[in-house]
């Protein structure tokens, strides 16, 4: 796939509805594999993630958060 390519594509999800932006997530959900699930399961399985981890939890247990 060429670089233009690429591009059309990324002109093209930007013209989508919301309605189409979900109908292509679930596509993308069924027919492909998820490389950033799989590398952050990767990521906390091999201890990667800890630190941050452990900074979150602190910053919640220390009220440094707000909710979403």
């Amino acid at each position: 796939m060429s670089l233009n390519t690429v591009r059309e594509i990324e002109d093209a999800i930007g013209t989508l509805t919301r309605q189409e932006l979900d109908e292509l997530y679930l596509w993308l959900e069924q027919h492909h594999a998820q490389p950033f699930d799989t590398r952050i399961q990767s990521d906390v399985a091999t201890g990667r993630l800890d630190k941050v981890i452990h900074r979150a939890l602190d910053d919640e247990k220390e009220g440094r958060v707000q909710p979403l």
